[in-house]
């Protein structure tokens, strides 16, 4: 969901109240609010954090600004979003108080059980990013230092 001012923040605030109110039934798995790095950031991180990969197609985010490319918009900021990963059986639920709400959505991927991340576009038919999660969410390697301790002696010059 995009919010685009006040108006826009409010219906996507009605669609989560109202997915809440669903109890159990709330097909709204997590959010995750869009800030700095854009949906490059989001995106993986809201799957990561579910134990998850994801494939999304780039040509389904969400674009209104012709002249920027939809990889410049999958990076910036200027356009806050949410992101919200659904139940894939909670979909229509969403889609329909979206629909009531007057509230925009995109669905623009799908999480999956491999551990990778892929973003294809179909424009170009080939894949921009493709990548195991690990190289964006693993722990960099230690460094190993071999230090050789000199007793203080060994500084002394001899002439």
């Amino acid at each position: 969901m995009q919010r685009n001012g006040e108006e826009i923040q409010r219906r996507a605030q009605e669609v989560i109240d109202r997915c809440t109110a669903l109890g159990t039934a709330n097909p709204i798995l997590s959010i995750h609010d869009v800030g700095a790095g854009g949906l490059s950031n989001a995106v993986p991180e809201i799957v990561h954090d579910a134990g998850r990969g994801g494939r999304f197609e780039l040509r389904d985010v969400p674009n209104d600004d012709p002249g920027m490319s939809p990889m410049q918009d999958l990076v910036q900021r200027g356009q806050e979003r949410y992101v919200l990963a659904i139940a894939a059986e909670g979909l229509e639920t969403f889609r329909t108080l979206c629909e009531r709400e007057r509230c925009p959505y995109a669905v623009i991927g799908t999480a999956t059980e491999a551990p990778r991340l892929t973003v294809e576009d179909r424009q170009f038919d080939n894949r921009p990013v493709d990548l195991p999660m690990n190289v964006l969410f693993g722990k960099p390697p230690k460094i190993l230092r071999d230090v050789v301790r000199e007793s203080p002696d060994s500084f002394h010059r001899t002439d």
